[in-house]
């Protein structure tokens, strides 16, 4: 098992870090992306790493795809956008790219890659969030195709999405094995996408909710094939899990290097802050957590490039990212006092945008129980 990283692979990371630092790093901003840093990110080749290279894609496997998304989400400061571009890359792309037909692939694949096209994961629904395999969105078949009808809620990219990747019942007999997945085009007729949530965090991913009425969509645009919808799924929520999640390992090691830097220059009673115990412990804590986390991801990532089961140890990395992420973001606001709670410092956004870490792609809750599954209990 090795995770050490080539010459090559170490050129390429560093080279990702310093074009994002250029391109958007800063303080976190309040707006949602723009189309002009979309297609940034598309230049910079992070829309489509590990998609295959004959559709636009780099072709890298799930671990060197980890550590460019931890370049990514260290250089830039707006984890929004960090985690706008993964949910559309892990979530959407890799299934089109893995199970869509090859007139599918042919024709978006290079727009998603590219950054021509925005892509959203509608799966979430008002009474489905963690038991995905009770969908209220319903596919019926029709001459051609199926049509789909239904709303989704909490649809990441929703609101600007030009390609939706979704899923529905069409065997409510069957439980998962009922669920189908698709590609729906946001010009479908039937296809409505509502106004930006009002969120706490992640302000740069705009979110909402996407209606189904009586929407066409071709056998074409169906995923895999009939049924086969819960198995793609999860498919992608094992990319989602780990590599996603490697944004958050840039964060953290952001706010060390912001924590540090604030603890040396810092000063109270005569002393740097830094000098203090409660500041240092601290300090190391997050630093125990971020590369605990990210031995847990690699391995998690180096099983997946193996073809090896990493169900166990893709939830025990999310896990461990997610809740380290969060903990070491309180911990930051804690180390920076008063500064850490007023906008202008960019410490208090961290906070904000690590608390849906624990949510999405399944809760914290999810990943111990399939922890717990995984080990017989």
């Amino acid at each position: 098992m090795d995770f050490s990283w080539s010459t090559q692979q170490r050129a390429a990371q560093s080279a990702v870090l310093e074009a994002v630092r250029e391109a958007f790093d800063g303080r976190p901003g309040t707006d949602f992306f723009t189309r002009g840093q979309w297609r940034t990110l598309g230049d910079l080749g992070l829309l489509g790493l590990c998609v295959p290279t004959e559709y636009g894609g780099q072709g890298l496997g799930a671990l060197e795809t980890a550590g460019m998304v931890e370049a990514f989400g260290r250089g830039c400061a707006d984890t929004g956008l960090v985690f706008a571009a993964s949910a559309h890359l892990f979530a959407c792309t890799v299934p089109i790219a893995d199970f869509g037909t090859d007139t599918v692939r042919t024709k978006l694949l290079p727009g998603l890659c590219s950054g021509d096209l925005v892509a959203g994961n509608a799966m979430t629904e008002a009474e489905a969030g963690s038991d995905v395999s009770r969908l209220a969105v319903t596919a019926e078949r029709t001459d051609g195709g199926w049509l789909l009808s239904g709303e989704k809620s909490f649809v990441s990219n929703g609101p600007v999405a030009d390609v939706y990747v979704t899923y529905a019942t069409t065997d409510p007999w069957a439980g998962h094995l009922g669920v189908t997945g698709f590609v729906v085009e946001r010009d479908t007729p039937g296809v409505t996408a509502s106004e930006p949530f009002d969120k706490l965090g992640l302000l740069a991913c705009p979110a909402g909710t996407v209606t189904f009425d009586r929407c066409f969509v071709p056998d074409e645009q169906v995923l895999g094939g009939e049924g086969m919808g819960g198995a793609i799924f999860q498919h992608s929520m094992g990319w989602e899990r780990a590599c996603l999640f490697a944004g958050y390992l840039g964060l953290m090691d952001r706010l060390i290097e912001r924590c540090v830097e604030h603890a040396r220059s810092r000063r109270q009673f005569g002393h740097r802050i830094g000098d203090f115990q409660a500041v240092a412990h601290r300090v190391v804590e997050m630093k125990l957590r971020l590369d605990s986390a990210r031995l847990l991801l690699h391995r998690a990532c180096w099983q997946m490039d193996q073809g090896e089961d990493s169900v166990l140890s893709v939830a025990l990395s999310k896990l461990a990212v997610s809740e380290g992420a969060l903990a070491s973001a309180v911990d930051a606001v804690q180390i920076f006092g008063g500064r850490g709670y007023r906008r202008d410092q960019g410490i208090e956004a961290y906070l904000r945008d690590t608390v849906p870490s624990t949510i999405f792609s399944g809760t914290s809750d999810i990943q111990r129980l399939l922890i717990a599954k995984e080990l017989g209990l």
